[in-house]
């Protein structure tokens, strides 16, 4: 029998499912603000002048009234979407910050995109998982209607010895790393299938072969089984995992191959989004 459901807190996971067509809007006035308009051109404008621009240069290439543009610079840079220095302006802090989230945006829309892919492909739920900073995150899940994900019931944090999420993440460390996390996060049971003490665990992710699928059977869920594929980026230890119901265990290992084949054909892309 499973232990019973403890409540823990656990780390946002952005979870894809399958697209709804969206009915197309009413048709509405539309407003446009000019003042805006005119300070996205100067952001533009500057963004592409990597040794900077003065403002009669950026009121001549945008068409915009020297006066007007002065008052329009003067308000970014007090913003902090601008810095002016002897009289050229360039971006500023609050713009980088724009770009820098704009990435991790198109990084985590790769991401997702490809395990809906994917999981429609395969026909089973996929989980993509990191471990940084001493931890395993779970970043995202993609499942749908018909083939849900696995209930977090224990942390995927702190169980990383029971799923094979964990047990992948693990054999890409080296073995201090690993004795140090399974000395914040001990084995414990979660089902009769569970792994029994650590001495057993390190002997098993140590067996796992160079970008071999993890598997593991009931040891996180009754029920459920599961499989994941490492991926080598760098020094990055990282993970796509799919789950099954129980009685579909006869095809784990062929859907864990049909992953790995998925994950070699977009390596690239995926290299590129989680190195970025």
């Amino acid at each position: 029998m499973a232990l019973p459901a403890q409540p823990r807190s656990a780390p946002a996971v952005e979870r894809t499912r399958p697209r709804v067509p969206e009915q197309p809007p009413a048709r509405t006035a539309q407003t446009l603000i000019g003042s805006v308009q005119r300070a996205m051109r100067l952001l533009e404008t500057v963004a592409g002048h990597e040794h900077g621009a003065t403002a009669k240069q950026l009121a001549r290439e945008t068409g915009i009234a020297l006066p007007t543009a002065y008052h329009l610079l003067r308000t970014l840079v007090h913003e902090g979407y601008l810095h002016r220095d002897k009289g050229l302006f360039f971006l500023g802090v609050a713009a980088e910050r724009l770009s820098s989230s704009g990435a991790a945006q198109k990084r985590r829309s790769t991401i997702a995109d490809a395990l809906g892919q994917w999981r429609d492909s395969i026909g089973a739920p996929l989980y993509y998982a990191m471990y940084r900073d001493g931890e395993i995150d779970v970043l995202c899940v993609s499942d749908a209607p018909g083939s849900p994900a696995v209930e977090e019931w224990a942390s995927f944090r702190e169980t990383g010895h029971a799923h094979a999420i964990g047990q992948c993440l693990l054999s890409q460390l080296d073995e201090d790393a690993r004795r140090d996390h399974l000395d914040r996060h001990p084995v414990r049971s979660l089902t009769p299938y569970t792994v029994r003490d650590a001495p057993t665990l390190l002997r098993r992710v140590e067996r796992v072969g160079r970008m071999q699928p993890v598997t593991e059977r009931q040891e996180y869920a009754l029920g459920t089984v599961c499989a994941a594929v490492p991926i080598t980026v760098g020094t990055a230890a990282v993970t796509v995992a799919l789950s099954l119901p129980a009685h579909q265990a006869d095809r784990l290992l062929s859907a864990a191959r049909q992953l790995q084949h998925e994950v070699g054909r977009s390596a690239g892309s995926l290299a590129l989004a989680i190195s970025i």
